[in-house]
C-alpha cells in the first residue's frame, strides 16, 4: 500500500504539473482528516509521510500558549507552566506532540480523501498560475469577460481570472461576456476563490498606465506623470513634467492629430482628457490645472494648504465646471483647496480679513487705526508676525522709527504671552473625555474651549454652523467631529 501511494503521489505531481512534496502535502492532509473524526472535540492531528519509503506517522498536537492568555480551545492547546512540566525548555508558540495510532489508508473514506486531495493540488495549480502571471510585472490585466459574480464581473486571461467589481467600472459603461477588457492590477487577495486579481477601470492609476504604454517618451524617461484626477466616464486631468526642454509634454502626450490621446480616450468610454504642464509652484500649477478658465490673481494660504483664486464673471462658471466638476479635479490634481470666487468676492474677504486684522492690532497693540492700517498695508495679519518677523524687515518701514517698531514688538509679544496664560486657564477646564476624543487636535481643543466647549457632550449638542464658525473647519470635518462626539449617546457608553 505504502509503494502505491508513491506511486499515486508521483503520477499526480506529473499529471498535474505540480511539485511532488505539494501532492504529498495533500495526501498528509487526508490522513490528518480522517484521523481527526476518530475524536472528540477540535483537536489538532499531524501527519509526516516518509518521502522515500512511504511510511507515515500521526501525532496528535498542543499548542503551548500564555499562562495568562487561559485556554480558549483545551483540545488542541496547553498552557505554558502545564507544558513546561512535561518539557523544561519550551516555549510559547511551539508544539507538545504525542504519537497516536495511524490510520491505515484503506479505513480513509475514498470521497473525501480524494476532494481533499484535488482541492489541494488545485489551490497549488491557482498559485503558480498566479505566481508566474505576477512575475511578469504587468500592471494591466488584458483578457475577456467571462462571468458575472455577485455585481461583479470575472475577467479571464489564459487560466488566470481578476475581478473587476461595480463600483471599479467605469459608470455607463455596459459590458458583457465575451467582450474583451483591460482594467488596472490594483491588488491582489488570495482570500478571493477563482478571482484574487483586484481590477479597477475607474482608477486614476489606471489612465496614467495607458498613457504609458501610448507615450514611448514616458518610458524612456523623457517625460513624467505627476498626478492625475478622474471623474471616471466623464472628465479627467494628469499633470505632465518634461525632463528635456526639447521634448513638449503636452503636444507629446496629445500626439499626432490626438492620435495618443484619442487612443485613451477611446479605451475609457469617451472621458475628455486635460492635459496640465506640471510646476514646482503651487499657484503656477493650480492656474494651469484651472484650464480652460483663466484666472485673474490668486492668493496662497500655506497654512490652510488653500488658495482663492479670483476669475472674472466671464469665467466663473468655467472655472467652476458642471456640477463644481472642473475645481474639484484641479483640487484632486494638484492637492490644494481651492476657493473659486469673483473680483467683487474677493475684495469683501480681503477687506473683512483687513477689518479682523485691524481689530486685532487696536485691540492687542493698543494703537489707532492709523498705527494698524500701516501694518496691515505692510502685509502683517497677525500679532506672531509683528512679534518675531526679523527686526530689520520693520525698520524698513518709512513710517515707523526704532522706538516704535520696538514697542510695537514688546505689545506684541505681551499680547502673546497673555493669550497664552489666557488659553491654558481655558483648557484646564477641559474634560478628559473630550481630550481623548479622536479626531481632536491641541489646536482645535484650544478653540473649542475659547468657545466654551469643554465637554464631549457640549460639542455633540453644536450645530454645523456653530462648530464651523468655531474652529474654522470645512463643513465635512465638522460634521464628522460631531457624530464622533455623539457616538456615545447611541452605544450607551461614555
Amino acid at each position: 500500500m505504502n509503494r502505491e501511494l508513491l506511486m499515486l503521489v508521483e503520477a499526480i505531481s506529473r499529471e498535474k504539473n505540480v511539485e511532488h512534496d505539494v501532492v504529498m502535502g495533500a495526501v498528509e492532509s487526508a490522513l490528518a482528516q480522517a484521523t481527526k473524526k476518530l475524536y472528540q472535540g477540535e483537536v489538532d492531528i499531524r501527519v509526516s509521510i516518509d518521502r522515500d519509503s512511504g511510511e507515515y506517522e500521526t501525532f496528535r498536537r498542543w499548542l503551548v500558549v500564555p499562562d495568562e492568555a487561559g485556554l480558549q480551545n483545551p483540545d488542541a492547546e496547553e498552557l505554558l507552566m502545564d507544558a513546561r512540566e512535561r518539557i523544561a525548555d519550551i516555549e510559547v508558540g511551539e508544539y507538545i506532540e504525542e504519537q497516536v495510532e495511524s490510520v491505515p489508508i484503506g479505513r480513509i473514506g475514498a470521497m473525501a480523501a480524494k476532494q481533499v486531495i484535488l482541492q489541494k493540488i488545485r489551490d497549488a495549480e491557482r498559485e503558480m498560475l498566479l505566481s508566474d502571471f505576477m512575475s511578469r510585472g504587468e500592471k494591466i490585466f488584458t483578457g475577456t469577460v467571462k462571468r458575472m459574480d455577485k455585481g461583479d464581473l470575472i475577467v479571464e486571461s489564459g487560466r488566470v481570472e481578476g475581478r473587476l467589481r461595480r463600483g471599479e467600472m467605469i459608470p455607463k459603461e455596459n459590458l458583457r461576456n465575451g467582450d474583451r477588457v483591460r482594467a488596472m492590477i490594483m491588488d491582489v487577495d488570495l482570500t478571493l476563490r477563482g478571482a484574487p486579481i483586484i481590477l479597477s477601470r475607474s482608477a486614476p492609476e489606471f489612465m496614467m498606465e495607458l498613457f504609458r504604454n501610448e507615450v514611448p517618451e514616458i518610458e524612456q524617461g523623457l517625460l513624467e506623470i505627476k498626478s492625475c484626477a478622474r471623474d471616471a466616464g466623464s472628465r479627467a486631468k494628469i499633470a505632465v513634467l518634461s525632463h528635456d526642454k526639447r521634448v513638449d509634454p503636452i503636444g507629446t502626450c496629445v500626439g499626432v492629430r490626438g492620435t495618443r490621446v484619442n487612443a485613451v480616450t477611446n479605451e475609457l468610454a469617451g472621458e475628455r482628457v486635460d492635459i496640465v504642464l506640471w510646476s514646482d509652484d503651487p499657484a503656477q500649477f493650480v492656474i494651469g490645472a484651472l484650464a480652460p478658465a483663466n484666472v485673474s490673481s490668486i492668493v496662497v494660504d500655506e497654512e490652510k494648504h488653500a488658495m482663492d483664486v479670483v476669475v472674472d464673471e466671464e469665467n466663473l462658471a468655467i472655472a467652476i465646471g458642471r456640477g463644481g466638476q472642473n475645481v474639484r479635479l484641479a483640487a484632486d490634481l494638484t492637492g490644494w483647496k481651492i476657493n473659486i470666487m469673483d473680483a467683487a468676492e474677493s475684495a469683501q474677504k480681503q477687506a473683512d480679513e483687513s477689518d479682523a486684522a485691524r481689530r486685532l492690532f487696536m485691540e492687542k497693540l493698543d494703537v489707532d487705526e492709523e498705527i494698524a492700517d500701516i501694518l496691515i498695508a505692510e502685509g502683517f495679519e497677525s500679532l506672531e508676525e509683528v512679534a518675531y518677523v526679523p527686526l530689520q524687515e520693520m525698520l524698513e518701514i518709512e513710517s515707523f522709527d526704532e522706538d516704535t517698531v520696538n514697542e510695537l514688538r514688546s505689545r506684541a509679544k505681551d499680547a502673546l504671552l497673555t493669550m497664552e496664560i489666557a488659553r491654558e486657564e481655558s483648557m484646564g477646564a477641559v474634560s478628559q473625555d473630550l481630550r481623548d476624543l479622536e479626531g481632536l487636535t491641541p489646536e482645535l481643543i484650544a478653540k473649542l474651549a475659547a468657545g466654551g466647549v469643554n465637554t464631549r457632550d457640549d460639542l455633540a449638542d453644536l450645530g454645523l454652523d456653530e462648530l464651523t464658525e468655531l474652529t474654522g473647519q470645512s463643513a465635512e470635518d465638522a460634521t464628522a467631529l460631531i457624530m464622533k462626539a455623539r457616538e456615545h449617546w447611541f452605544t450607551g457608553q461614555e
